[in-house]
C-alpha cells in the first residue's frame, strides 16, 4: 500500500459481534472468493506505465512500492486491526517491540519530553531509558493516580505512555481521566493495549490518539508467530503536530489529515527501520484472530477462578488480579474492559494475566513442583505459563528499580491459557502441598 493510503472499513455486518466480523468482514474482497486473506509473497511490485509509479511514491495514488513498506496480506490484516480498534489506519510491523519503537522514531526529536508509566513492561522501559541517551526527556510517574501525570506535565511533552494493564503487578491507568488530560493539552496519549487487546478494551473511547498491539500475544494467540501494529485512532488532530520530518510534508499533506500519523510511521519507521512483518506472518495472524473472544472467554475465567483460588489461601501471601475485589483498580477494570457491545458477555474485564506472592518466598522450588503450566517467557499463549519474575525478565532492571515498580523478588507471574478451569487449579493448589 502506499504511505499515503487510507483505510476505507468495509460496510458493517450483521449481527455485528467480534466474531463475526473478524470472520466475515472484508472476505468479500478476496480474490477468486478465498476464504481467507490470500498470503502475497512478493517483494516487488509493477506497474503498466512509469507515471503509474511515480504517482504511487508521490502519494498522489494508492499502490505498493516495496514489500519493507507493507504487502497485501499485511494490508489485509491492517484492516482488520483498524477496524476492530474503530481507527483511521494501522501499520503493522515484524514483532511487538518494533511497533513500540515505531512510534517513539516517527515522532520524538531531541528536546522532546515523555510521560511514561513507571510499571512499563521491562523491555519498553529498556527502549525509553535508550530515547533518554539520544535526547528525550522522560517521567516515570505512577498513572493509577491522573494528578502524578499533570504534576509531570511540560510545554514540551510530546506524549504520555501507559499499557492498559501493567505487566506483571496488574495495576490499571486512569485511562480516562489521562485521556482527558492529553486532549486538553494537545499532547498523544499512546495505549499498549496487548494485555486487553481490542476485544476487551478500545483506547479510542478515552481519547488515546495511538493503540499499539502486539500481535505475538492473544491477538494470533497460539505461541506461534511474532507481530505488532499500531493503529492510529483518529482521536488526534496532525495539524497540531509541533514538528514535522520537513522533506516529507509537503507530499504527506495531498493525503487525507487523518491519514498523517500512520503515513509517518510508515515513511520513518518501516521504511527505514525495516522492521516488516512478512505476508506468511500476517496469515498466520488473521487465522489465529478468528478464535480471539473464544479464546478470551475460557481465558479470563480461568484466571479469575485461579486468583480466587489462591487468594484464599493462607500460604499465598498477595495475588494481583483484577478480578480480585481488593485490588485497587478492581472497580476501573469493571468499568473500563469488556463493555463493547459486540464482545461476549462471558468474557470477563479482568484479563487473562495475574502474578503472586508466596509466604515462604521460594518461587523456584514452588514452580518445579508445577505439572500443567510450562515454565516460559511469553503471554496470551492457549497454554498456561509461569515465570518467576525478577530473576528472568526484570533481573537486568537491577533490585531497586523492581522495587520502585513493585516487584518482589518471590513474584510468579502465570499466563493463563484455556486448559480446562479445574485441573488448572488443582495443579497449583497440588504444588502448594508438595514437601
Amino acid at each position: 500500500m502506499s504511505v499515503f493510503s487510507s483505510y476505507v472499513p468495509s460496510a458493517p455486518i450483521a449481527p455485528a459481534g467480534l466474531t463475526t466480523r473478524i470472520l466475515h468482514d472484508a472476505r468479500q474482497h478476496f480474490e477468486h472468493g478465498a476464504v481467507h486473506a490470500p498470503i502475497h509473497p512478493s517483494i516487488a511490485f509493477g506497474y503498466d506505465r512509469a507515471e503509474d509509479l511515480v504517482a504511487v511514491f508521490q502519494g498522489e495514488k494508492p499502490g505498493y512500492r516495496y514489500s519493507r513498506q507493507g504487502n497485501p496480506t499485511a494490508t489485509a490484516l491492517e484492516q482488520k486491526i483498524t477496524q476492530l480498534e474503530q481507527g483511521v489506519g494501522s501499520v503493522s510491523f515484524a514483532t511487538g517491540m518494533a511497533a513500540v519503537a515505531a512510534v517513539f522514531q516517527a515522532f520524538l526529536q531531541k528536546g522532546d519530553h515523555v510521560i511514561a508509566s513507571q510499571f512499563l513492561f521491562g523491555n519498553t522501559h529498556s527502549q525509553f531509558l535508550t530515547l533518554q541517551k539520544q535526547g528525550v526527556e522522560l517521567s516515570f510517574v505512577d498513572p493509577t493516580d491522573v494528578a502524578a501525570v499533570a504534576a509531570a506535565w511540560r510545554p514540551e511533552t510530546r506524549f504520555v505512555f501507559v499499557e492498559t494493564i501493567a505487566n506483571p503487578r496488574t495495576q490499571i491507568p486512569d485511562l480516562s481521566a489521562i485521556g482527558a488530560l492529553c486532549q486538553k493539552n494537545g499532547t498523544l496519549l499512546i495505549v499498549d493495549n496487548t494485555l486487553t487487546s481490542p476485544a476487551l478494551f478500545v483506547p479510542k473511547n478515552v481519547g488515546a490518539a495511538f493503540s499499539i498491539n502486539s500481535l505475538t500475544k492473544y491477538l494470533s494467540g497460539h505461541g506461534a508467530i511474532l507481530g505488532g501494529v499500531v493503529t492510529d485512532t483518529g482521536a488526534f488532530d496532525w495539524r497540531e503536530w509541533p514538528h514535522w520530518v520537513s522533506r516529507f510534508a509537503p507530499s504527506m499533506t495531498k493525503a487525507p489529515i487523518q491519514t498523517w500519523g500512520t503515513a509517518q510511521i510508515r515513511a520513518k519507521s518501516l521504511r527505514d527501520f525495516g522492521a516488516t512483518l512478512s505476508a506468511s506472518a500476517a496469515h498466520q495472524i488473521l487465522l489465529g484472530m478468528e478464535t480471539l473472544e473464544l479464546r478470551l472467554i475460557r481465558i479470563t475465567a480461568n484466571a479469575a477462578a485461579l486468583a480466587a483460588a489462591l487468594a484464599k489461601d493462607s500460604r499465598v501471601a498477595a495475588v494481583y488480579h483484577p478480578s480480585i475485589v481488593t485490588h485497587p483498580q478492581h472497580q476501573r477494570a469493571a468499568a473500563l474492559f469488556a463493555q463493547a457491545p459486540s464482545i461476549s458477555n462471558d468474557v470477563l474485564p479482568y484479563g487473562g494475566l495475574l502474578s503472586f506472592e508466596l509466604r515462604d518466598h521460594k518461587p523456584l522450588t514452588y514452580l518445579n513442583r508445577l505439572t500443567l503450566p510450562i515454565i516460559s517467557t511469553h503471554l496470551g499463549d492457549t497454554r498456561t505459563l509461569v515465570i518467576p519474575v525478577a530473576q528472568t525478565i526484570y533481573h537486568e532492571m537491577g533490585a531497586a528499580e523492581r522495587a520502585k515498580m513493585g516487584i518482589a523478588e518471590g513474584l510468579i507471574r502465570v499466563s493463563v491459557g484455556i486448559e480446562n478451569s479445574q485441573d488448572l487449579t488443582a495443579d497449583f493448589m497440588a504444588a502448594l502441598d508438595a514437601k
